[in-house]
């Protein structure tokens, strides 16, 4: 699971950063979401865009896909043939959803590892300092945030485990959050702080209707992609409940900035306008191809002139390429050298 932890290594530093400023974990982690929502927001830009253009070429790729079921060479050749002519890439707007996964197992991390990630201190002095303390146990989620309480509780650690100005560090770091200790996990009880994964759980379902309403994505998009963002999606709510209470917040705060980028994206970038331009872009590319074109061509020894649409002509250069590299090569040995 760790493996998945890895942009944690940059998340960790910004948070001890901010938190020296700020001087409140969770105030740090509200700041840390926002500044990287902020940095993420072009990425929104480039897959409402790619929302638009899908949208508006999805019907074509369903109409390959149904002319050439029974050929799937045939049916990849095609598909190519038509994102290569039209510069676009079906898996476009993964990207950002990608990157904001990649964001929320970042800080999951953070969250359940803070005395690595954020004060430097290595896994195996976290796991040596527990266990003189009595509190390690075999879930190595739980040890930081448990070592971390325990600092705050007057635990003495041995300087031979962690530095001295390490723990000084810890035990001055605020937790606090209206009373409540952002390293407790709230788990499936009902007490004061299980409402951060409920606010958590209810942003994420306002947070992903209103994204799907304004995203302009096509009822057959959704469909496609409706399974995996939910899936998704409650696998991060799970977490909520199970993970340090901090999580939780960076989570909800990330659901209430995705409803405003949802907003501002429709209000500024709308996928209306969007698929109007790659429409009219298919349509004068369409117009193009079909537009006439006069051509000299060889038919039984004579030069002839046609008229020809431009997708005629690129089929006549290609055949006259392919006559040319017959005639340049037919005087090549094409036998086996035994014969």
């Amino acid at each position: 699971m760790q493996i998945f932890y890895f942009l944690a290594i940059i998340l960790g530093p910004l948070v001890k950063i901010l938190y020296n400023f700020i001087g409140n974990y969770a105030a740090t982690m509200i700041v840390a979401t926002l500044i990287i929502k902020l940095l993420l927001f072009p990425l929104a830009i480039h897959q409402q865009k790619s929302t638009a253009k899908m949208s508006v070429f999805q019907p074509l790729m369903n109409e390959i896909q149904q002319k050439y079921k029974n050929n799937p060479e045939k049916q990849q050749e095609e598909l190519m043939k038509l994102q290569q002519e039209h510069g676009f890439n079906p898996m476009a707007g993964c990207l950002p959803m990608l990157l904001t996964m990649l964001v929320l197992f970042g800080f999951l991390g953070v969250v359940y590892y803070p005395v690595h990630y954020i004060f430097g201190v290595s896994n195996d002095a976290v796991k040596a300092a527990c266990e003189a303390l009595g509190i390690a146990t075999a879930n190595a989620t739980t040890m930081q945030t448990s070592l971390i309480q325990a600092i705050h509780n007057g635990a003495a650690i041995s300087p031979d485990i962690i530095a001295p100005d390490v723990v000084a560090e810890i035990k001055n770091f605020n937790t606090m959050f209206f009373g409540m200790d952002m390293c407790d996990i709230p788990g499936f009880h009902i007490t004061p702080i299980a409402i951060f994964p409920i606010i958590a759980a209810v942003t994420m379902i306002v947070s992903y209707i209103f994204t799907q309403k304004l995203s302009g994505m096509s009822s057959q998009m959704q469909g496609s992609m409706k399974i995996m963002m939910w899936v998704m999606n409650l696998m991060f709510v799970s977490f909520c409940f199970n993970a340090p209470v901090g999580f939780s917040l960076y989570y909800g705060v990330s659901n209430l900035f995705q409803i405003g980028q949802s907003f501002v994206t429709y209000r500024i970038y709308s996928p209306e306008k969007f698929k109007a331009q790659y429409e009219a872009e298919l349509a004068a590319k369409r117009a193009e191809k079909k537009k006439k074109k006069t051509v000299t061509v060889e038919e039984n020894g004579k030069t002839v002139t046609k008229e020809v649409t431009g997708g005629e002509a690129n089929k006549l250069r290609l055949e006259l390429a392919r006559k040319r590299e017959a005639e340049l090569y037919k005087d090549e040995r094409t036998t086996p050298l035994n014969q």
